[in-house]
């Protein structure tokens, strides 16, 4: 979430409305003297809670710059305490509107580690949207479109896969950019459901657009197709092309909850490989020998164990 950046746009459109119709120049000009000064311009309880959901959520990724160096009880303690603070800053924020959507994702995102019950409270928070054109380009939206990638992430993790591509498709309609990244949930399912021609037809859609998703799921997709030569050349394409994508898989590492949606990070950067291993494991929890057999092959077994010496990391 680009919180910063969202609120300053969110601020000026909301001043440029009660200023009535103003040019572009002007509005760009408007945009600056925001961008200075955001706190000048809160002139509604809507965008106050706003403000202070940009406020807990660039505090929220600032405590937990520390977690790498941090063993695995000194980890999960200091995650606790990061959800609890988000909960008590909710919690806050919900007092000032009790409308704020964002507010209650994150509140809701950080009090429940049971995706199941967290399905059903996501659910219960979606909202019709009506937009002309994407979506995404009415910032008054964004919040609603969070909460829609949300779902189609939870319903990932509790393995309802073809309910996923359902909330994608949907999300799609409304965001045919997929800003937050719906089609990275999407083309796991249609690897785990082995629905090679819906896989096909999303990666065509955006281009064959290369991401630690995409490349992951054609190994899985190939993998559960029983064909296991274009399986093992896949997985070589994964990690040639993916940094670091490997070690990720061999070596998961563990994953926080998104607050509220994934952190922006470069296409097929180790990160996103982190992130898209992490959202893959309710498949390959559920087809055991992917991961036998992917730890076998020689050359990406050398290409993680090289990765891991080369930056430090256990193997």
């Amino acid at each position: 979430m680009r919180a910063r950046e969202e609120l300053v746009m969110r601020l000026a459109e909301t001043r440029r409305a009660t200023l009535g119709g103003i040019s572009d120049s002007a509005f760009d000009e408007l945009k600056r003297a925001v961008q200075d000064a955001p706190e000048s311009f809160i002139d509604t309880p809507a965008n106050q809670a706003f403000y202070l959901v940009c406020v807990a959520v660039e505090r929220f990724e600032r405590d937990g710059e520390g977690d790498d160096a941090l063993d695995d009880d000194a980890y999960l303690r200091a995650r606790r305490l990061r959800h609890m603070r988000m909960v008590s800053d909710c919690d806050q924020i919900l007092a000032i509107d009790p409308a704020c959507t964002d507010a209650h994702l994150l509140k809701a995102l950080a009090e429940n580690d049971n995706a199941e019950a967290l399905l059903g409270i996501l659910l219960d928070m979606e909202d019709a949207i009506a937009a002309e054109g994407d979506a995404w380009s009415d910032v008054l939206l964004r919040p609603q479109l969070r909460v829609r990638a949300a779902v189609v992430r939870t319903c990932m993790e509790t393995a309802r896969y073809g309910m996923a591509l359902g909330k994608a498709a949907e999300s799609l309609a409304l965001s045919p950019l997929d800003t937050l990244g719906c089609r990275h949930s999407a083309v796991l399912a249609y690897a785990r459901l082995e629905d090679e021609a819906g896989f096909e037809a999303l990666d065509a859609r955006f281009d064959h657009a290369s991401s630690a998703w995409s490349l992951l799921a054609r190994v899985i997709l190939n993998f559960k197709l029983g064909r296991m030569s274009a399986a093992r050349r896949a997985l070589a394409g994964y990690s040639a092309l993916v940094e670091g994508g490997a070690y990720a898989l061999l070596r998961p590492i563990l994953v926080d909850t998104y607050m509220p949606d994934r952190p922006a990070c470069a296409p097929c950067s180790f990160t996103e490989a982190l992130f898209a291993v992490h959202e893959a494991d309710p498949i390959v929890v559920d087809v055991p020998d992917f991961a036998l057999w992917a730890e076998d092959q020689p050359v990406v077994r050398a290409a993680a164990r090289s990765y891991a010496d080369a930056h430090g990391f256990d193997w």
